[in-house]
């Protein structure tokens, strides 16, 4: 059963109007109408589209257990598959999740309404026999077995077996190759299944979780994984989302391969058996394996006769493609393992697909993000046998040994380079890798163009997406604002908007943020006189999650709908949520603060790795990887965070202070679990996780000073070195917390009477904000959201003045004492939208003009000051961006009837200049903030 809610909906709307989203559509209003549905890239004509995502409803719009159909333009109805993926707190359908083979040749647009589902003309069937499941599309048999070393047994198509035996391999390497010398020893693995289950079977698609370990050839088990299987009623592809988490020792265990074979039966002779290799910009590289001298029926993949002498031909056996960087691959082939690999090709950046088979077809296989997630590799071995081995390596042999330690042997402190290092915590121990790859297995030949289809299909999968206004007008993700140009003001802050964004997407290719651990971060702050990022100095280098970068490129497509903001955000949000997080050992619910090495950083904070920077794409996409994260920070991350006190270092317990437990600040420690609660709350309609962030509320509510209770400021006298003082930041707002109830209790009170408290900048910078946003009305406490409120109008306030305010909730009309640094704009916007007092909207624009980045003028870079020709904006910063993007997507909608026509005269500087640029940092920076 699900909760309960605290108010009834009428009472909830009136909620999130008084105390909540009040420049917001009232959702509980909203009717459930037709929702319009667009691609996000332009599906490919000619081919049917397997697609999964998400549609949201207004709160009380959809009964949580309903039936949705789907129709195209023509009001032909689409057979579909739903499931519920998130609700209301009144119990309503808040997310919906979507499965449909739409045909081909549909055009246009299609719509979602509630209402009797279409069913499929032939339907997925998954049937169990002991440990053996089998799946059947209508077209493609796919059978699985458990307790055993492949992840699929085999795929049929017709009755006959195309592909055989696909399992997990790889190549232990035990050391680092040192510069001279023996190589180190080597051992072989693969796969080892322990569990099957299937998550969804049908009609429209079918899902398949299996979960094993790795095998080495001594007996060792390690490398946990687990894959799933996506099963397409009448589609004879399967998709295949892998993960493994690492958990092996870095300074021992090097991964020489890592990646998934199969076994692929040939029956024709070598003159019409053919390898192929998708290369770039739809090339395709394409051999028999006994060339006949450019025969052209041959090459066209026809049966011919050849001549007399055709059978002296050379039959190549073995064929590979490797990538070892982002810009080159080559195509080898050998004869024989006796003989010499032959070079026959070379490009930039393949596509990723393999294929091999004969004129009764084979098998090809697709991996996304191949040429990004360099070292990577597919290789066609044994093909003039009668079955050969097709490898897509996700970590090719030929490149060096996969290297997880840390960059340096000794520490870099924090006040040097931004960098907090512990002993054994810059450790790669727990961090994951998710992979996603597509087979195509075939019954014929294929032609060359529908391998080079296939190529461009496994590289981006089809999604279906509702329109920006439709997302806003749900109400769901909090505050967010629509694209809007209507005044000179707002037309100035959307161009600065899309000129960051536009840089960012050129400085991923310009600087190479590629490879196998990296694609997809940003780097954190750059250096004008080197013309580069620091990918070399301290924490100033991955940036990692830090200040909301996911947030950012996320609330940047909800209002653009922009596929190239998608695939943006898409590959943040892969890397960070897997490199970024601990997915098993003791830190697991945790993030790594930015670091030259992902995860160096000795800081590890569930802000890193909360669930609020990865719930919109898993909604949009319904991608049941990014579920189990979800999933695990919110039952693991209260848990680590009591053992790894994330202010251990900055704020060890005082002398003689009362135990209260585990020390946490409640932003953006308890912000962060509170939106993983949040989001386990929505999934799962448990009140329990409800239960657990109002322990929390009831506790801050009771509080002498509410959210500002439990401020450090100055310096500590019983910290050496002074603890948290002027140059480290600010304080933070300490209490220590209850694992097992959820209770806080205030650890210290020094905001003292007459004094301005220094501001703590961090605590809504970090997701906090846009959580809070989201949860103060879904809560409906009035209570809290005064306490909120509170913070926003006044948390710069003394002593006196917020005890006063307790009782008047009027103080600081004059938006005098709104916080400084980077949370205070979007605070302040948050009080106009409550007070109406437009002191707090002149607030918040004079904050966000004067405070933040705002706007990009890149200047093209060519030698001998660069390696290769980029963009730079030596003012642009990851953190800088990230947040200003947050802050005026935020106050667009918050101060929306309240924003200046004309926009400043500083806004139209010349190119280099920005809304405010940023003095130039001394030769000696020295100590440098913490956050």
């Amino acid at each position: 059963m699900f909760p309960t809610p605290r108010l009834p909906a009428a009472a909830l709307a009136a909620a999130l109007c008084t105390f909540g989203l009040a420049a917001l559509p009232s959702p509980a209003r909203a009717a459930a109408a037709p929702v319009a549905l667009h691609w996000l890239e332009a599906p490919p004509a000619g081919a049917a589209q397997s697609v999964s995502w998400g549609v949201p409803w207004p709160e009380g719009a959809v009964p949580r257990i309903s039936a949705f159909t789907l129709t195209d333009a023509a009001g032909h109805a689409v057979p579909l598959q739903t499931w519920p993926l998130a609700t209301w707190p009144d119990g309503s359908l808040k997310w919906v999740g979507c499965a449909a083979v739409v045909p081909a040749g549909t055009a246009g647009d299609l719509a979602l309404a509630p209402g009797a589902t279409a069913a499929p003309a032939g339907q997925v069937r998954v049937t169990r026999d002991g440990g053996m499941i089998a799946v059947d599309t209508g077209v493609m048999n796919c059978v699985i077995t458990a307790d055993s070393p492949n992840l699929i047994a085999a795929l049929q198509i017709g009755g006959r077996d195309v592909a055989e035996a696909g399992r997990l391999v790889g190549i232990l390497q035990e050391g680092p190759a040192t510069e001279a010398g023996a190589p180190p020893p080597r051992q072989t693995f693969t796969s080892e299944v322990r569990k099957v289950t299937v998550e969804q079977s049908g009609p429209v698609r079918a899902v398949v979780r299996l979960e094993g370990v790795h095998r080495l050839a001594s007996g060792r088990e390690w490398l946990p994984f687990t894959v799933r299987l996506y099963f397409y009623s009448g589609e004879a592809t399967v998709r295949v989302v892998h993960t493994f988490v690492f958990d092996g020792d870095p300074e021992h265990d090097f991964i020489r391969g890592l990646g998934l074979e199969f076994t692929v039966p040939l029956r024709d002779g070598p003159a019409y058996r053919y390898v192929r290799f998708a290369g770039a910009d739809g090339g395709l590289w394409s051999e028999p394996l006994q060339p006949g001298g450019g025969n052209p029926e041959q090459e066209a993949g026809q049966e011919f006769k050849p001549w007399r002498d055709f059978a002296d031909n050379a039959v190549w056996n073995d064929f590979k493609l490797t990538q070892p960087n982002p810009d080159g691959f080559t195509i080898v082939k050998r004869t024989n393992p006796r003989s010499t690999w032959l070079f026959s090709d070379a490009g930039t950046r393949a596509a990723g697909l393999a294929f091999v088979g004969d004129l009764h077809g084979g098998l090809g296989v697709s991996v996304k993000n191949f040429w990004q997630s360099y070292p990577a590799a597919l290789e066609v071995r044994d093909a003039a046998q009668p079955a050969a081995r097709l490898i897509a390596w996700l970590w090719s042999p030929d490149g060096p040994a996969m290297d997880l330690r840390h960059y340096d042997v000794i520490a870099h402190g924090l006040n040097a380079s931004y960098e907090d290092v512990q002993p054994g915590f810059s450790t790669a121990y727990g961090v994951a890798r998710t992979s996603e790859l597509t087979l195509y297995p075939t019954a014929t030949l294929p032609a060359k163009a529908d391998t080079v289809a296939q190529a461009a299909a496994g590289t981006t999968r089809p999604l279906l997406a509702a329109t920006p206004a439709y997302l806003h007008a749900t109400g769901v993700f909090g505050v967010w604002s629509l694209i809007d140009r209507s005044t000179p003001f707002r037309a100035a802050l959307e161009d600065g908007l899309d000129s960051v964004l536009g840089y960012y997407e050129h400085q991923v290719d310009d600087r190479r943020w590629y490879g196998f651990w990296q694609y997809g971060d940003f780097m954190h702050s750059y250096s004008a006189p080197r013309h580069k990022w620091h990918y070399d100095w301290g924490g100033h280098a991955w940036d990692n999650t830090e200040l909301g970068a996911p947030l950012w490129l996320w609330y940047s497509f909800l209002r653009t709908g922009r596929a190239d903001v998608f695939r943006l955000a898409e590959a943040h949000t892969r890397n960070t949520s897997e490199t970024d997080v601990y997915h098993l050992g003791p830190m697991a619910g945790l993030g790594s603060r930015h670091n030259v090495v992902k995860w160096g950083d000795g800081a590890k904070e569930v802000r890193i790795s909360q669930a609020a920077h990865w719930r919109i794409f898993y909604y949009l996409t319904t991608d049941e990887r990014t579920g189990d994260i979800m999933d695990q920070v919110a039952h693991e991350a209260d848990v680590a965070i009591t053992q790894y006190d994330p202010m251990r270092e900055a704020a060890p317990p005082v002398p003689g202070q009362p135990d209260v437990g585990p020390q946490i600040r409640i932003g953006p420690d308890w912000f962060a679990l509170a939106g993983n609660w949040m989001t386990e709350w929505e999934r799962t309609g448990d009140p329990a996780w409800r239960d657990r962030i109002l322990a929390g509320v009831d506790s801050i509510v009771a509080m002498p000073y509410w959210l500002e209770t439990g401020d450090l400021h100055g310096l500590n006298p019983d910290i050496p070195g002074g603890g948290l003082g002027p140059l480290k930041g600010g304080g933070a707002q300490l209490v220590g917390f209850d694992l097992k109830t959820g209770r806080l209790t205030p650890v210290r009170d020094p905001v003292t009477h007459g004094q301005v408290p220094v501001s703590y900048n961090l605590a809504t910078i970090q997701g906090g904000a846009e959580v809070m946003f989201e949860l103060v009305p879904l809560l409906g406490r009035k209570d809290f959201a005064t306490a909120w409120l509170q913070y926003c109008r006044i948390g710069q306030a003394p002593a006196e003045v917020l005890t006063k305010d307790r009782a008047t909730g009027t103080e600081g009309a004059d938006a005098r004492y709104v916080l400084r640094g980077q949370s205070g704009p979007r605070l302040a916007a948050y009080a106009y939208a409550q007070t109406r007092d437009k002191a707090f909207a002149d607030k918040a624009v004079e904050m966000i003009l004067n405070e933040g980045a705002g706007i990009a003028h890149p200047k093209t870079l060519r030698g001998p000051d660069t390696l290769n020709v980029v963009e730079e904006d030596p003012t642009v910063s990851t953190n800088e961006a990230a947040q200003t993007g947050l802050q005026t997507i935020e106050i667009l909608q918050l101060c929306a009837d309240a924003l200046p026509h004309d926009p400043p005269a500083h806004i139209g500087r010349p190119p280099g200049e920005r809304f405010r640029r940023p003095p130039a940092p001394p030769a000696n920076p020295g100590p440098a903030p913490q956050q």
